[in-house]
């Protein structure tokens, strides 16, 4: 199948846009989006492909477990970055998924990186880096009970966290961990809410029974898509209520030292999840709050884990959300990597991606199908790819801040530009890469990433 450049349908209902935000939860580019007819490519005025290859670093392999020499420029470029946004064309490829394990492997043992961040819940994250630490259970029952169903419950996620959980068994005084920094549902059950509630019942019994008032309605949030169909103003009062029980609980600071931090965060992220959900989805202005509100909350947590960890992170998640400059505005008025780079300025450094063909797996425009496989040509003239897979290396990165001043001036402009999220086909996106990211890998074709199986 090629893919639509061309409006084919209007915007969906708002509603079951929350559903399938919430049922995927990681839509980058919103499968509810109204389809836009991309700007059509024009010809520069000077071939900017000779100095596209003077900025150009070949990238010899997508995989990890190689040599990693060819990345030792990419170090040159991330430099003192403590946080690097590593984004994804499409949700659904081996050679984007392999990618960030490659990169990872060689900042955790090259750069002294130790977090891998991921766009799923905090408590599925919770769920895996457990198990990295060492927990007791199976590695694919373990991602396929926090990933399934999502993007990422795939066989190069598998590999990843097995590859993290073996570093840290040979590698014990430099441990690596896996945070997901996004709202918690729908894999919020009652065992992350006893995290909460037995701490309080430990450490300040005379507020377990608040505590439990305050969540009765809202624990366990296991299925949100069926919470969505609840009333309005019953979502948002129970939203003020786990508000409620994030303020009372930070009220007892400095009663419990690194327990008591932890515990409210996750108090914070069921009060995140619950706030998210309380959104008023039947209006677009309440669709674009909410997207909004994500993508803050997303960076607020990566920036809660980095400064209470100080580790060095690899924040892995699609374009959409790693850059700058939001895409769809109508949507996402900010996204993630410009409160990101607001909060830590060059301390945050984003990386794109783009690719000129293949495959990847994707949803089709009923969204509540199964994930299967696409394929696309070689990308069509006018687009940021076609001229990108003009460059002589096959694979290759470039530092767009620092490339040849006619590249820079090719890279300001927008042109579109393939970003797959959840839902296929959808529209191009008109995207200028150079603000929108520090370095770009450009690979010339991807597959469909592998199933668990």
């Amino acid at each position: 199948m090629t893919e639509k450049t061309t409006p084919t349908v209007g915007r969906r209902p708002l509603l079951m846009a929350a559903a399938a935000t919430v049922g995927a939860l990681l839509a980058p580019t919103p499968a509810y989006a109204a389809p836009r007819s991309p700007s059509p490519g024009k010809p520069d005025g000077r071939d900017p492909v000779s100095a596209l290859e003077r900025a150009a670093h070949p990238l010899r392999s997508t995989e990890p477990g190689v040599d990693t020499a060819d990345l030792r420029a990419l170090g040159a470029m991330i430099g003192g970055a403590t946080v690097v946004g590593l984004g994804e064309a499409t949700h659904g490829s081996h050679e984007f998924f392999t990618l960030k394990e490659r990169v990872f492997r060689y900042l955790v043992e090259e750069r002294g990186f130790t977090t891998f961040a991921l766009e799923i819940g905090w408590p599925s994250g919770l769920l895996i880096d457990d198990y990295v630490q060492g927990g007791r259970g199976d590695a694919r029952q373990v991602v396929t009970e926090a990933l399934g169903g999502s993007p990422f419950g795939r066989e190069e996620f598998l590999h990843l966290v097995e590859w993290m959980r073996d570093h840290n068994r040979r590698r014990p005084g430099h441990r690596v961990h896996f945070m997901g920094d996004d709202i918690g549902a729908p894999r919020m059950g009652d065992a992350f809410f006893e995290r909460v509630t037995g701490y309080v019942g430990r450490s300040h019994p005379h507020l377990l029974s608040r505590f439990t008032e305050l969540y009765t309605g809202l624990r366990p949030l296991d299925d949100a898509i069926a919470y969505l169909g609840g009333p309005l103003a019953q979502r948002q009062r129970l939203a003020a209520n786990a508000q409620q029980a994030l303020d009372l609980l930070a009220g007892q600071r400095g009663t419990g030292g690194e327990e008591f931090e932890w515990t409210l965060q996750h108090a914070r992220s069921i009060a995140q999840s619950a706030a998210f959900l309380a959104h008023d989805f039947a209006d677009p202005r309440g669709l674009t709050a909410a997207e909004l509100y994500r993508d803050q909350l997303m960076a607020e947590n990566i920036l809660w884990w980095q400064r209470h960890t100080g580790h060095k992170m690899l924040l892995s998640a699609h374009d959409g959300h790693v850059g700058y400059v939001t895409a769809e505005p109508e949507i996402y008025p900010k996204v993630q990597g410009a409160f990101l780079r607001e909060a830590l300025g060059d301390g945050y450094l984003a990386i794109g991606t783009t690719f000129d063909q293949g495959s990847f797996l994707s949803q089709d425009q009923s969204l509540d199908g199964p994930w299967k496989k696409f394929t696309v040509d070689a990308a069509a003239a006018g687009s940021n790819e076609y001229t990108l897979d003009r460059v002589r290396h096959r694979d290759y990165f470039l530092d767009t801040r620092s490339a040849p001043a006619a590249a820079r001036a090719w890279l300001a402009t927008a042109r579109p530009t393939r970003q797959v999220g959840t839902q296929f086909p959808c529209p191009l996106d008109d995207v200028a890469i150079g603000p929108s990211y520090d370095v770009l890998i450009h690979l010339h074709r991807v597959r469909e990433a592998d199933l668990l199986r």
